[in-house]
Parts: C-alpha cells; sequence; structure tokens
C-alpha cells in the first residue's frame, strides 16, 4: 500500500506535534519518598540522640536538602509524616529535633516532632 506525499506530510505533522505536546507537558508531582528523606537526614541521628551542642555540617546540609525538596504540601506531608514515624521508633532527644533547622540555620515549613499533626502542615 502506498500512500500520497500529502498523507505522509500528514502523519509526520502529526507524529511532529505529538512529540512537542509530549516535552511541553509537565512533568508529574511525586511525593518525596520516606527512604529520601531518611537518607537525607541520616548524618544527624547522633547529634539527635545527643546531649546537644551544635549538629554537624553533614547534619545540616542533609537539613537544607530536605528544605529544598520539600517545596509543594505534599511533599511536606510526606516527608513529616516519615520523620514523626522515624522519631517514634528511635530514640531521640526531642528537643534538639524541633531545633535542629534553627540550630542549623535554615526554615523547615514543618515540625520535628513524634506528636505532630502532618497531615495539616501546608
Amino acid at each position: 500500500m502506498r500512500f500520497s506525499s500529502q498523507a505522509k506530510a500528514v502523519v509526520v505533522a502529526l507524529a511532529v506535534m505529538a512529540l512537542i505536546l509530549l516535552l511541553i507537558a509537565p512533568a508529574s508531582e511525586g511525593a518525596i519518598t520516606c527512604g529520601t528523606v531518611l537518607s537525607t537526614i541520616r548524618p544527624c541521628i547522633s547529634y539527635l540522640q545527643g546531649a546537644g551542642g551544635k549538629p554537624p555540617q553533614p547534619c545540616c546540609s542533609g537539613c537544607q536538602s530536605l528544605a529544598s525538596a520539600t517545596a509543594n504540601a505534599p511533599d511536606r506531608q510526606a516527608a513529616c509524616t516519615c520523620l514523626k514515624n522515624a522519631a517514634q521508633k528511635i530514640n531521640i532527644n526531642a528537643q534538639l529535633a524541633q531545633s535542629l533547622p534553627k540550630n542549623c540555620g535554615i526554615s523547615l515549613s514543618f515540625p520535628i516532632s513524634p506528636s505532630v499533626d502532618c497531615t495539616k502542615i501546608n
């Protein structure tokens, strides 16, 4: 079966349009994974189980990375839930956890606490 040059041009034009639509379509936004949250905050665990002082730089870098990765409400809620669950499973100093962002000089838009209601995080 042979197609006319006009039919071939229509098929090519449709294919190009489909490709353009795929390229300009917004990427789907998936929530941050708990694995990502935990690996980001892992350098803070010994600090959070200790008696205080200044958090180590790798911990603060992880907090900054977490703050950057939680730019929307679903990501903040997912990270909050992950941190809340982790805080309930390991023995951490709750006061150090709550003051961690401040002690690292960053702003985290949700508290790190075993008692926070993560569904209310915006």
